[in-house]
């Protein structure tokens, strides 16, 4: 369920959109923004409030990689593993990925400290191989380089 606040937020864009069901991307934007990732119980609650059923809503978070339908670790590692950066090397950032952190693609760590995901592209192409950490973009990546800056994190 939404916060008082994040439903305030949510209902305000309803007037933006012609249909409330166009609002669904953004109010899903709210929900995982306030709870860390989309549940079950959220995605069934946005549907109702959207007015779509919920194996609609269920479609859309799965279908973005933007939305997380499981909780993450402290440290949401994205590797990219698209064209460009699979042709400079992306397979030596993910196994350096997969050594420091303890867990392979599309898991998290046992302590709970990391989530390793494989993503298609996040428009860096220009500096492949590359990751992200949360918002924050690493580029023209060695897997010394990756290793290095995964293992200085807190």
């Amino acid at each position: 369920m939404l916060n008082k606040e994040n439903l305030e937020k949510a209902t305000a864009l309803f007037a933006r959109y012609p249909e409330k069901k166009a609002a669904l991307l953004p109010i899903l934007w709210i929900a995982q923004e306030q709870e860390g990732w989309i549940s079950t119980d959220m995605m069934k609650y946005v549907g109702d409030l959207v007015g779509v059923p919920y194996a609609h809503v269920m479609g859309v978070v799965t279908f973005y990689t933007m939305f997380n339908d499981k909780k993450l670790g402290r440290h949401h590692i994205e590797v990219c593993t698209n064209v460009s950066c699979m042709l400079r090397g992306s397979d030596k950032i993910v196994a350096a990925a997969e050594k420091v952190c303890g867990t392979k693609l599309g898991s998290t760590s046992a302590d709970g400290r990391f989530t390793l995901s494989e993503v298609e592209c996040m428009g860096a192409c220009g500096g492949a191989p590359m990751l992200a950490i949360g918002e924050e973009y690493h580029e023209h990546l060695t897997a010394e380089k990756a290793e290095q800056i995964l293992t200085n994190l807190k």
